[in-house]
């Protein structure tokens, strides 16, 4: 029998990564693979003083990797371990500047995106507020680079909520955006399986909130995903070069499809019970592909 391995981050596992985990322990039992489950803080890899990497021989043949620790990651992979999603992928999509910058001149539509300027200070600049405001109007929306479930993205409707923001935010990597008024308070999450999508749902915040995540008070609805909107998580998915991926796409003024954000670990509950797919089973089977290969 085959074994794999779940890595969870040791100090927040959300409800919906270890859901995630159980439902693809589950789907992989039906296929003859065996899922363990280990964190982050399990993982002891080192440099050593010879300038060696050193890591645990874990004796997996694959790794389902729903942390976002680089360190680890790359240290698995470096031993010759193989992850379910690449450690470069996971860190593209957990840097929401990094991921826009790696989707750019490939002809996918994003809003417009300025990242802020690294402070190393207890100051805050005018001349970039004053220069970002001539570039991006208001509303603009302003999130920390990382961060997760709608966490950290605000509604910036004047000059003097950019400032508070900037004031609490300035030390943090952090970007700005347009906001795409056509799209307030609903998107699309597209599941995207080996490059190939594979369920869609859309997100729909009733409550006022310009935010759709599930987390944020939004909820899933079954819907009719466009043909543009299918090409272009697909394109989006090769791009970054990832197995699995919850690709957000917003829509705009003329329906047409802007990508919003891209989750290499995208949970599973939500799509799932909206669409009636079973992306476990679809997702567990491709990895089993890959590792027979």
């Amino acid at each position: 029998m085959k074994k794999g391995l779940c890595l969870l981050n040791a100090y927040l596992i959300l409800p919906g990564a270890e859901h995630f985990y159980e439902r693809m322990r589950e789907e992989f039992s039906k296929i003859g693979i065996q899922l363990d489950r280990k964190t982050n803080a399990s993982i002891l890899s080192f440099i050593g003083s010879d300038g060696f990497l050193y890591s645990q021989q874990l004796g997996y043949d694959f790794v389902l990797y729903l942390d976002k620790d680089p360190y680890v990651s790359y240290s698995l992979e470096q031993a010759g371990s193989r992850l379910f999603n690449s450690a470069r992928s996971i860190e593209l999509c957990d840097d929401k500047m990094l991921t826009h910058m790696a989707l750019s001149n490939h002809g996918i539509m994003m809003p417009k995106t300025i990242s802020g300027p690294l402070n190393y200070s207890n100051d805050i600049s005018y001349d970039f507020i004053h220069d970002l405001e001539q570039i991006i109007p208001f509303p603009m929306v302003a999130k920390d680079d990382f961060g997760s479930l709608g966490e950290a993205v605000f509604l910036l409707k004047n000059e003097s909520d950019l400032v508070n923001f900037e004031n609490v935010h300035k030390a943090n990597p952090r970007l700005f955006q347009e906001f795409i008024t056509s799209s307030f308070g609903f998107d699309f999450r597209l599941i995207v399986i080996g490059g190939r999508y594979f369920a869609g749902m859309k997100r729909v915040n009733k409550n006022g909130d310009f935010r759709s995540n599930i987390a944020c008070g939004g909820v899933g609805e079954k819907a009719i995903i466009p043909k543009e909107y299918i090409e272009t998580a697909e394109k989006t998915a090769k791009i970054l070069r990832l197995d699995y991926c919850g690709v957000d796409i917003l829509e705009g003024p003329r329906k047409e499809p802007i990508v919003c954000e891209v989750n290499s670990n995208a949970f599973l509950s939500g799509i799932e019970k909206t669409t009636g797919k079973n992306v476990a089973r679809a997702y567990a089977k491709y990895i089993k592909k890959r590792i027979d290969n």
